[in-house]
């Protein structure tokens, strides 16, 4: 598409949302901190803060997530909130004993101007017994940036207070900064193919392993797997640094710059030529040709493209999602032939400018229902299944929170195999229309059909 067709709007004007996309920083940085093995996060801020947060990210995964408080009222809003932190810290060491607490502060705090920087050094002075736990603070204003920069703060926090420099180097250890579009399906998906090429991967965060569904035997009030503390501090002893996402460059160039490790920049891991490019860097980096599984993949997903290629074409479709994802989706609708016309964003970010849309827009849901409404699909997260049903058109739900699916934390839409499930799940559902419909029926399929699939049984992702 033409750069001179693209309309770019830089943001919805109007006084208020009525269907937020925009989620908030704070909530970004928590999920940092469960992808490391028994940490448990602390919002420096009020109750309700937390309590908002915690039931989003309970109702997409479906698991117990651990999240703490440090409870600000009036009084300590006005005079300060160190007191409540410093409370808040000892009662987690002394009860939990976690090996780390992640720290984010809200939009409470930092309009006090809270100085986290010297409340961390304070309270180490103050708490010498408590050196044995590992405690990072991350500035995470809930009234400025979203979700993916909340989340890239608390990633390059991890990476400034934990990291160690080693001027040694292990040739088969490579780290990858996970940003928060992946799933814990795609990390975990991510891992075999790196650990396919006999190389031996840190991932920061892990939440793979944190919350892909486990049963502990004993309850726990932290983060059940993960990243290991001790993981991070030998990130700088690996050979190189796989760095996905845009809002991960940051948390990239701080761990390059603390510790010298290379690192190698992904914008995107769905799609035939991203995934063909991170096997040339595996190959390059463990000397080894791509294991005959990866290959398969590859041939299944020519395939699997050669034959939904007639469904995609000229497909109008428009996506809402967090920038990185909207990136990676965009960019995989229009290698099948789609036109994307419209791509709605909940923040800004350097990642729009590269986006394939004859509409991109800093908005929310509202503005995707108008932008929408010619659309053949809809692609975002469960929240704008409202608007889907008004338009009549169908959604494709992808993204955080998606509450009405089962399984959100466990899909894959990254490397060979990812890529060509995401080509599946959206192929049948132009192909359902065209059977329910035929192909002269200009219509739009209902948002509410089941068209002839009992409810969705046929495993589309319909509404």
């Amino acid at each position: 598409m033409a750069m001179s067709h693209i309309q770019r709007f830089p943001s919805a004007a109007k006084a208020a949302s009525t269907n937020p996309l925009k989620m908030s920083q704070p909530l970004g940085a928590a999920l940092a901190y469960l992808g490391v093995d028994r940490c448990l996060p602390l919002f420096h801020g009020s109750q309700g803060c937390t309590a908002f947060g915690l039931v989003l990210l309970v109702r997409h995964f479906r698991e117990a997530i651990p999240l703490q408080t440090t409870a600000m009222d009036q009084v300590s809003t006005i005079l300060g909130g160190y007191d409540n932190l410093e409370q808040a810290i000892r009662t987690i060491v002394e009860r939990n004993k976690p090996a780390m607490i992640g720290v984010a502060t809200t939009g409470v705090t930092e309009t006090k101007g809270e100085d986290m920087g010297g409340q961390y050094t304070l309270f180490r002075q103050r708490n010498p017994d408590m050196a044995g736990t590992a405690l990072v603070f991350a500035n995470t204003p809930d009234f400025a940036g979203g979700f993916e920069d909340g989340f890239a703060a608390a990633v390059t926090a991890m990476v400034e207070r934990l990291v160690e420099p080693s001027p040694v180097r292990i040739p088969t250890q490579v780290n990858v900064l996970a940003g928060s579009h992946l799933s814990p399906g795609d990390v975990e998906e991510l891992r075999d193919i790196i650990e396919g090429f006999g190389l031996s991967p840190i991932m920061l965060p892990d939440l793979s392993l944190s919350m892909a569904g486990r049963q502990p035997t004993d309850f726990t009030a932290t983060s059940l797997g993960g990243v290991t503390v001790d993981q991070i501090r030998a990130m700088g002893a690996s050979a190189t640094t796989i760095v996905v996402g845009e809002h991960m460059r940051v948390a990239g160039n701080a761990l390059e710059l603390k510790t010298d490790v290379p690192s190698h920049f992904f914008s995107r891991l769905t799609g035939l030529e991203a995934s063909d490019k991170l096997v040339r860097l595996l190959m390059e980096l463990s000397g080894k040709p791509a294991p005959a599984r990866l290959r398969r993949q590859r041939e299944a997903l020519v395939d699997a493209m050669l034959d939904g290629h007639f469904f995609f074409s000229r497909k109008r479709i428009a996506v809402a999602l967090e920038p990185d994802l909207l990136y990676a989706v965009t960019g995989f609708l229009a290698d099948m032939g789609a036109e994307v016309v419209a791509a709605v964003s909940p923040t800004q970010s350097p990642v729009l400018e590269r986006l394939k849309a004859a509409t991109i827009m800093v908005g929310d849901h509202s503005d995707m229902e108008t932008l929408a409404r010619d659309a053949d699909l809809i692609v975002s997260n469960s929240h704008g299944r409202q608007g889907a049903a008004r338009i009549g058109v169908p959604l494709h739900r992808m993204g955080l929170p998606m509450f009405d699916r089962l399984g959100a934390g466990l899909r894959v839409q990254v490397g060979y195999r990812g890529t060509r499930e995401l080509l599946c799940e959206i192929g049948n559902l132009f192909l359902a229309r065209e059977m329910d419909h035929g192909p002269h029926d200009a219509g739009h399929h209902g948002a509410d059909e089941s068209h002839g699939c009992g409810g969705g049984s046929c495993g589309c992702n319909a509404v």
